[in-house]
Order: structure tokens, then sequence, then C-alpha cells
């Protein structure tokens, strides 16, 4: 992994002592450095293959799949949440979080892993949900599981016996409404500087922003070791790791500061 350059790393310090608000776009590269994989799939265990049960794993993480054949959605949901058992949130998740108290601070994510929301984010858009928010299909039973080691799977409601299922959208699903409007509202209030880390950018709504901010003439900065959908529309790219380049991002702002 290379270092971050520290040119760029200056000039977005210089960057930070201009802005009052910011917005950080994150995918899994964030959790890269809490030992999560960062490759495709809902949580990132797959890389395009089959599952050992022959679906691709967006078929077999669907809503589709979930509603036909829940045991094999929930096989592969809790294949998930055993990857990221005993992992917690990094630098990268930290120093955003601290950051609260300098500046006005959105994050929007597409993880699950709750690691934002575990190092203390407040303004938080989780777009794709927290795998450990599960709650029942039928009435209105909702619970926090730490992990899922508990768990009968697939698991059933203790009130209504309907199946219970996380709180995360699945292939094929539509992304919460309430999410969308939180993060539509923030967008129409503005900021003064957006990252995108540790996200390719595939989906509109994660590349938009950055996208949008470019066009407006708000400084960008990508942190990503590779190429990415945004890639040639931001101000500054920092082809690292998203610690070590929060890190260096944090102690160059420290000493323009003082």
């Amino acid at each position: 992994m290379n270092d971050p350059d520290p040119i760029l790393v200056a000039r977005i310090a210089q960057e930070l002592c201009r802005a009052r608000r910011l917005l950080f776009i994150t995918g899994a590269g964030i959790s890269a450095d809490s030992g999560l994989p960062t490759y495709r799939g809902i949580g990132g265990l797959y890389n395009n293959q089959a599952t050992e049960d022959h679906f691709s794993i967006e078929t077999a993480l669907s809503g589709s799949m979930l509603e036909t054949n829940p045991a094999i959605t929930w096989k592969y949901l809790y294949q998930i949440e055993e990857a990221c058992r005993g992992a917690r949130f990094n630098d990268a998740h930290a120093i955003i979080a601290e950051w609260q108290d300098l500046f006005e601070v959105c994050v929007l994510t597409q993880n699950i892993d709750g690691f934002h929301r575990d190092a203390g984010s407040r303004n938080l858009v989780e777009i794709h949900g927290d795998i450990h928010d599960l709650y029942c299909t039928r009435c209105s039973y909702q619970t926090t599981a730490p992990d899922y080691s508990a768990l009968e799977l697939p698991p059933s409601c203790p009130s209504c016996h309907a199946l219970v299922r996380p709180r995360v959208v699945l292939f094929g699903e539509v992304l919460p409404s309430h999410a969308i409007q939180h993060l539509y509202g923030e967008l129409d209030r503005g900021f003064d500087l957006v990252f995108s880390i540790g996200t390719t950018s595939v989906f509109p709504y994660i590349a938009g922003p950055v996208v949008r901010a470019s066009q407006m003439g708000i400084p960008t900065v990508e942190i990503n070791p590779g190429a990415t959908h945004v890639t040639h529309f931001v101000d500054y790219k920092l082809a690292s790791g998203a610690a070590a380049s929060l890190r260096a991002i944090r102690q160059a702002f420290q000493q323009v500061r003082h």
C-alpha cells in the first residue's frame, strides 16, 4: 500500500482550513484496516463467483430469494456477519467522528458493518442499513443482534413466528426512503469539501454527490488505492489506504491550524 502523497495531503489540509461542512462518502475500503475484505458482494466476501449453492451472490442475497428461500439468503447473511464478528472501527472511522467537534460532518456510507455508528458519527446516512438491526417481516418486532451466533437460521419472530430479517438493502430492493430524504436534505444545504473513501462509486447515488460537487467547483478528495468511477472528477486523489491517509491529513491539518 502506498504512503499518502505529502504534497497532496498538505493541500487537502489547506482545504480543511477553509471548510465548514464536510461530506464523507465511504465504502468497503474504509473498513479494510479493521480486517474486513473489500471485494464484491454485500460485506465483501465474494468476487463475482458463484456460491457453493451455485447461485451468484447477488441472487443469494436478493429480496426475491429471501421471499422464496429464506434459508439460502440467511446462510450467506450469516457468513457476512461472521466475517465482521470481533472486528471494530479503525482510525479512519474515529477521525471522521472526531472532526464533528470542528466541522459540520455528514457521513454517507454503503457499509452495513455499523462501524461509523460505533465510532460515534451522529449525522449518518447508512444507505444500505446495518446488518445488526433485525426486524419481523409481519409485525412490529425489532431487535439488535450484536452477532448472529445465537440465531436459529432462518430466524423467526418470537411474537408472531414470521420471518425475521436484517434491516439491510438486499439486491433488487429499493433504498430506504428515509435515508434518501436525509441525504437529499444534506445535499441541499451544501458542502464545502467532499471526500470519497474506499468505494468504487459504481452506484449513481454514491458517485452523484462527488460529480455534483466537482461541477459546482466544490473541492473533492478521493482516497482509494485504485481508480474508480469518480477518479477523473476529483481534485485530489490519494492512492493509499483510508486510515493512513486520514491520519496524515489530520496531522497536517493540526500543523497548519497552529
